[in-house]
């Protein structure tokens, strides 16, 4: 159901405490519709969507905020319309994704301040690898557990039926299956490390100014395992993704690491792992959204990186 501005007045009239003003439509995501609005002289977002889990784990990731990693405060999550909505605090500024390349070197060291907040989060209350539920548990007993289901098109996903667009698809599943092999392999002796992972910060959901984060919001697709995984989605997407090309992120990342006293045993395996396995969700999604486009240069990508090593 996509909605109005209309619409949305009628809702924030009628559910809101004080008159609200100025809505705006705002850029969602895959899942959610979001709008900007003011009331008693303060900043919202009210964002609109079918899935209740992915808000509720946004409202428990606020809890996470500290100095280095802001995060918009989720100040109340019920139902709407045909499903469910959250109202959340909103941040000014400009989405990491639409920033020039001298602005995007420029925040580097922002953004590496915020890898490290997400990172030394503290998430012994809840267990497990793997995306966690709204009460903080993780899914999986193991990273490498976590690593490789990604070979499962489970009915309960959201992607249900990826394998089959996959098969049919201009290049078939062959690139899939090969980068998976490899990966069964790879994986084999990594490190159990267990940190926070927001999993998407590529993707419009970080938000900068004057050349600093100031908000990292939508952690619907957030897990728990190697911190380098968020890294990965840089030093992926970095070599197809314009946003955020122009940047060695390995590099960058050795050299912070090394500034900040932080040693990272197996450094180049663990990245490839992160980086194979991205490559492998992203062709799942291509595969359920049959996004051809996309997906023949996500396969290259994948495989070169599986066997670089």
């Amino acid at each position: 159901m996509k909605l109005t501005l209309e619409q949305v007045k009628l809702f924030l009239d009628e559910h809101a405490k004080q008159p609200v003003s100025d809505i705006v439509t705002l850029s969602g995501g895959q899942w959610s519709q979001a709008f900007g609005f003011g009331e008693a002289g303060k900043d919202y977002v009210i964002r609109f969507g079918q899935h209740e889990e992915d808000y509720l784990k946004d409202q428990l990731a606020s809890k996470f905020m500290s100095d280095k990693l802001p995060i918009p405060k989720v100040l109340h999550v019920g139902k709407s319309f045909d499903g469910y909505f959250a109202i959340s605090e909103r941040a000014f500024g400009t989405m990491l994704d639409d920033l020039d390349k001298p602005a995007m070197k420029r925040v580097i060291p922002s953004l590496f301040r915020t890898l490290d907040g997400i990172r030394e989060t503290h998430i012994s209350n809840g267990g497990g690898y793997g995306a966690w539920d709204t009460k903080g548990s993780g899914k999986y007993q193991s990273w490498r557990e976590f690593l490789l289901d990604v070979v499962n098109d489970r009915p309960d996903s959201r992607t249900h039926g990826w394998k089959a667009g996959l098969k049919n698809s201009p290049i078939g599943d062959g690139p899939f299956n090969e980068a998976y092999s490899l990966l069964t392999k790879l994986s084999s002796g990594l490190p159990e490390v267990r940190s926070l992972i927001h999993n998407d910060l590529v993707n419009f959901n970080v938000i900068v100014n004057e050349d600093r984060i100031t908000a990292v919001f939508d952690w619907a697709n957030a897990l728990y395992g190697d911190f380098l995984y968020d890294l990965a989605m840089f030093t992926l997407w970095g070599a197809i993704h314009k946003p955020i090309m122009g940047v060695d992120w390995e590099a960058e990342a050795i050299a912070h690491y090394k500034a900040i006293g932080l040693e990272v045993p197996q450094f180049k395996r663990r990245l490839q792992c992160c980086m194979v396995h991205l490559g492998l969700d992203a062709q799942a999604y291509y595969g359920y959204k049959q996004d051809w486009e996309w997906l023949e240069p996500m396969a290259k990508r994948t495989l070169e990186i599986a066997n670089s090593i």
